[in-house]
C-alpha cells in the first residue's frame, strides 16, 4: 500500500516567521520514559547517565523531564510550541542513538511530516497575472507587418565621436544666436 495516500499535501511553512528574525527553538519539552532495571531501557538509562547534563546545556530552552516507569518500554515524547506531540520508541536504542534522535526533534519544526505540492509557496500572490515576453509591449506590434524597416534598426546605438561633435557645434551655434538676439533686443530697448 503506498505512504502518498495517508501523507498529507501542502506547502513548505515556517511558523511564525521563524529565523527571519531571530530563531526560536519550537521543541518545548522533552519526557524521557524508561525502566530502572530493563535490559531494553540501557541504551536510554546510558543516555541519561552521560549525555543528558550536556543535551540540557546544549538546549537551554527545552524542558527536560525523566520518568521512570517499571517494566515499561522505553519511549520519549516531543512536544513543540505549536502544541503537536511526538511519541516514539527507544526499545534497545543505543546512548549514540539516543542523542541523533533527540537532535533530529530538536532541529524539527513540530509540522506534520508532509507531501510538498510545490517547493516553494507564497503568502502574497500576483494578482498581475503570468508574464511572457510580449507583456509589457506595445500592442501595436501585432498589426505590423514584418520584415519591418522600424522594428529592424538596432534599438540602441551608440553615436560615433564625429556625431557628438556635429551636435554639440550645433548646440553652440544655436546658444550663440539666442545670445546674439537678446543683445539686439536689449540694444532696442536702449
Amino acid at each position: 500500500m503506498s505512504s502518498s495516500r495517508f501523507t498529507p499535501r501542502g506547502f513548505p511553512r515556517v511558523p511564525l516567521q521563524n529565523g527571519i528574525g531571530r530563531y526560536i527553538c519550537q521543541l518545548k519539552r522533552v519526557t524521557l520514559r524508561f525502566c530502572k532495571s530493563s535490559g531494553s531501557s540501557r541504551g536510554i538509562r546510558d543516555f541519561i547517565e552521560t549525555d543528558l547534563v550536556s543535551f540540557a546545556q546544549d538546549h537551554p530552552g527545552t524542558a527536560l523531564y525523566l520518568k521512570p516507569r517499571r517494566h515499561k518500554s522505553p519511549s520519549f515524547v516531543a512536544e513543540y510550541l505549536n502544541g503537536e506531540r511526538e511519541v516514539i520508541s527507544c526499545h534497545n536504542f543505543t546512548a549514540q542513538q539516543m542523542v541523533k534522535w533527540l537532535n533530529l526533534y530538536t532541529t524539527r519544526s513540530g509540522i506534520p511530516l508532509m507531501r510538498y505540492v510545490k517547493m516553494w509557496h507564497t503568502e502574497c500572490p500576483s494578482i498581475q497575472g503570468v508574464w511572457s515576453p510580449f507583456t509589457n509591449k506595445d500592442p501595436a506590434l501585432n498589426i505590423t507587418q514584418f520584415p519591418s524597416e522600424m522594428l529592424s534598426r538596432p534599438v540602441w546605438v551608440e553615436k560615433s565621436a564625429t556625431e557628438e561633435l556635429v551636435e554639440m557645434i550645433n548646440k553652440q551655434k544655436i546658444s550663440d544666436e539666442n545670445d546674439d538676439d537678446t543683445q539686439k533686443v536689449q540694444a532696442a530697448h536702449v
